[in-house]
């Protein structure tokens, strides 16, 4: 009779468990289906599946409200002992049969593979491991894909920096070159100006001798004689006149 009721305590506990879909199911299904948190992770187009748009905000946003953890790698491994594949390399796209949209009622059909993985065949636990292996390769190949568009972003920095460089160069040897163009220039004109004021001085000094010698025979010629002796009466004023006017020639020239 206690072994009756026993057994029946144990079928009972068996339906419930059954009946029932693990904790961690209904919640992956609960923000799978929250319409509030599509742009983070909704179904796929056929509802076969769901997709983690946003890996980052999702371990950061998401996973700490019923996972009390903010871990994506560990996300991940809980869904791949519940039978989840990875099945799409561009993005982190998961499938299981009986996880489908509209259907929450197969949630009970799914569970945890831990518990019997041990017993499986070696022809299957092989099948398994190679699956995780592709699942691994699949995470590095999107993180392969990363660093090479990062990298070649780098190098389009790298070359714009080197034709930046050398646009800067070539400015600043032609700079170079016009203010030396500019300095020849300005030392002829000043070569230029020098020479055209020493021969102005020259002729205008020739001049000036010209006028005295014409100036002085005329005023031989002028002055006053006595017994034949020309009178030296007036010379002082007179070179002191012509002093005068070739200053005020100077200063007009000037």
């Amino acid at each position: 009779m206690e072994r009756s009721s026993s057994q029946k305590g144990n079928n009972l506990l068996e339906y419930v468990r059954k009946s029932t879909p693990p904790p961690f199911l209904l919640k992956t299904y609960m923000l799978v289906e929250d319409p509030a948190t599509d742009e983070v992770i909704s179904w796929n187009s056929d509802g076969s599946g769901f997709v983690v748009w946003q890996p980052p905000e999702f371990a950061r946003d998401l996973l700490p409200t019923l996972f009390k953890h903010s871990n994506f790698s560990s996300f991940v491994r809980q869904l791949n002992t519940y039978g989840f594949r990875k099945v799409a390399t561009a993005r982190w796209e998961f499938c299981n049969d009986m996880f489908q949209k509209g259907k929450k009622e197969l949630l009970c059909e799914i569970r945890r593979r831990k518990a019997w993985a041990n017993k499986l065949h070696p022809t299957v636990r092989a099948a398994s491991r190679q699956d995780n292996h592709q699942q691994f390769n699949n995470i590095d190949e999107d993180q392969r894909s990363s660093s090479t568009s990062s990298s070649s972003e780098y190098s389009s920095l790298v070359d714009e920096n080197k034709r930046l460089k050398k646009e800067n160069r070539a400015l600043s040897s032609e700079l170079l070159s016009l203010k030396s163009k500019c300095k020849e220039l300005l030392d002829l004109v000043s070569k230029y100006a020098i020479n055209n004021h020493i021969c102005h001085n020259h002729s205008f000094g020739r001049e000036i001798s010209i006028r005295e010698e014409e100036g002085g025979g005329r005023e031989e010629e002028k002055g006053p004689k006595l017994f034949g002796v020309r009178l030296e009466e007036g010379d002082h004023h007179t070179r002191k006149r012509k002093a005068e006017n070739i200053r005020e020639m100077l200063f007009s020239q000037s």
